[in-house]
């Protein structure tokens, strides 16, 4: 019988990757340490870092959509302002 599939959490794939750099030794060297091919450590680098830039790009649209958000807001401020001021003024007419 072959060998049985092994399977790593996500948070292993994590510290597996941070360690790259923490360790300060090489990708095969780390990994020959924990006691893994070095091409499923690259494959695990290199998931999470393309998973990291999609994120750090998610950031910047919420902001667009916010920003959107407040300037109907500002708007809507801006005219409820006008109408108020006029109001005073009408008020201020008849109180006269």
């Amino acid at each position: 019988m072959g060998k049985e599939r092994r399977s790593f959490s996500a948070e292993f794939k994590r510290d597996a990757v941070a360690r790259i750099a923490a360790s300060g030794q090489g990708l095969s060297q780390t990994a020959r340490s924990l006691g893994i091919h070095p091409s499923l450590l690259q494959s695990w680098r290199q998931k999470l870092a393309a998973e990291s830039a999609a994120s750090a790009a998610k950031p910047a649209e919420s902001l667009e959509e916010e920003n959107r958000r407040l300037r109907r807001e500002n708007a809507g401020l801006r005219e409820d302002r006008e109408i108020l001021k006029k109001a005073a003024a009408f008020f201020a007419k008849e109180s006269r």
